[in-house]
């Protein structure tokens, strides 16, 4: 069995000027996702935890170093954010008002839309997260895992493990830097232990 601690990163500049869409753009956190990756290593302290995996992107990655009590951050391009495409930087009523098919397309049918029409389709980032985990699964097998990244990738990733269409992805919640515990038997099958969870 491997159990992993799924995290999104804590608040970042564009989480908080109208929940702009970041994608691949680097935003730093602000103070308060400063204080909520802090207050995930309070919950997790006692928690041994054998590796800790984060996205390359500075809010996932710092807010791995303060979850984890500075231990060594492995970064992995798997665990990226989406590549939103002409969307990044834009909240939702700015790009919906621009091109509203384009939103419909990805919110009925992300598997076959590219979000932000020159993003990333819903099955080019199963297949890079499917990768990911199916590595961690084969190495790490009995242990227990931190991974941290990003709203988008963690809730596409969980409802295509519970066998959710993935354009219900979104009724998934994931508040920055609040704790998720999955957990992954021998063959793969994944288990949803705890969901946006203070512990």
């Amino acid at each position: 069995m491997l159990k992993v601690y799924l995290l999104r990163h804590g608040e970042t500049t564009y989480n908080a000027d109208g929940n702009r869409y970041c994608g691949r753009t680097d935003a730093e956190l602000t103070t308060k996702g400063l204080r909520q990756a802090k207050f995930v290593f309070e919950q997790l302290r006692d928690t041994k935890i054998d590796e800790v995996f984060s996205s390359p992107l500075f809010r996932a990655k710092r807010t791995a170093e303060i979850a984890s009590g500075e231990r060594k951050v492995i970064t992995d391009e798997r665990l990226i954010e989406i590549d939103f495409g002409k969307w990044e930087g834009k909240t939702k009523e700015e790009f919906i008002a621009e091109d509203a098919p384009l939103w419909d397309n990805w919110t009925n049918a992300p598997e076959n839309f590219k979000a932000g029409g020159t993003g990333e389709s819903g099955t080019e980032i199963i297949a890079r997260l499917n990768s990911f985990y199916d590595d961690l699964i084969s190495k790490y097998n009995g242990k227990t895992i931190m991974v941290v990244g990003h709203n988008g990738i963690n809730r596409l990733f969980m409802a295509h493990k519970l066998g959710m269409p993935l354009k219900n992805y979104r009724q998934l919640v994931q508040e920055n830097s609040a704790i998720t515990l999955i957990e992954f038997d021998e063959v793969g099958t994944m288990t949803l232990k705890l969901l946006n969870s203070k512990i």
